[in-house]
């Protein structure tokens, strides 16, 4: 039996995540990278006894990967079901992550999905499929990320049931660490404390700041022997910029609190 993943409930997410799945509505999650989306989206699958699929939308991703297409099997062409097509016939949880990325013809697949038809229409076969009552369309995107050109639209966003997620404060995010990684609480705290310090340095322009994620990247490499400072070093402050000064800044910044 898999293993359901560790997740830290922060508000009332579980809730309004399994009240949306009873009322067979679609979720959107918003929120920066690394705050748990996925992992909760995760979670909840577990939680709920269902198969996830999920998809890692990006610039590339069209509404023919997701429904399907017809591919050259021997000496005939047959139909072969996308991702989508899969998760509303089985009744599955299909988690679309990052799907402001995607290109626009995905969005107009899944409208039908996402009121009160439920259902999904495969222009290329000419068929509409009602949707397994146990299906849900789960999607993600980070608002901050691009402004201006990756955005979902409002019309569209309307139609989920929506919930914000943001980095969690700091008691919880030390013990998502040390549950995570098994490192000391002693170490969870430096580390949570480093993050706090790096989110609250707006002017040094970064596209994105300290996620949970790479902190528990930095705990893995601290709790199997790497010095501390060349953890953070690697994990934390190395992929949040390729500007020397303003890594030479955070490397400054966090050979201090570690």
């Amino acid at each position: 039996m898999k293993k359901t993943p560790y997740y830290h409930e922060v508000g009332k997410e579980v809730a309004v995540f399994e009240k949306t799945y009873e009322n067979k509505l679609p979720f959107l999650l918003k929120g920066p990278t690394g705050t748990g989306k996925s992992r909760f989206v995760e979670y909840m699958a577990a939680r709920l006894g269902k198969k996830m699929l999920t998809i890692a939308c990006n610039e590339e991703t069209s509404s023919t990967d997701l429904v399907g297409r017809y591919i050259i099997k021997g000496k005939e062409t047959v139909w072969l079901d996308g991702p989508l097509t899969k998760a509303v016939k089985e009744g599955f949880i299909i988690y679309l992550d990052e799907i402001a990325e995607a290109r626009p013809d995905v969005i107009v697949a899944i409208h039908p999905l996402t009121d009160h038809r439920r259902e999904l229409y495969i222009d290329k076969l000419g068929e509409t499929i009602k949707a397994h009552p146990g299906f849900m369309l789960v999607a993600s995107f980070n608002p901050g990320y691009q402004r201006g050109f990756k955005e979902l639209k409002p019309s569209t966003k309307q139609r989920f049931i929506a919930m914000s997620f943001s980095y969690p404060e700091a008691p919880v995010e030390q013990e998502i660490l040390v549950q995570e990684t098994g490192i000391s609480k002693d170490i969870a705290k430096k580390l949570v404390t480093i993050a706090a310090k790096i989110r609250n340095l707006t002017d040094l322009g970064l596209t994105e700041t300290v996620s949970t994620r790479l902190l528990v990247d930095a705990a893995h490499l601290i709790r199997s022997g790497l010095p501390k400072r060349l953890a953070v070093h690697v994990a934390v402050v190395e992929p949040l910029s390729d500007e020397y000064e303003i890594l030479q800044a955070l490397r400054d910044l966090t050979d201090l609190l570690i």
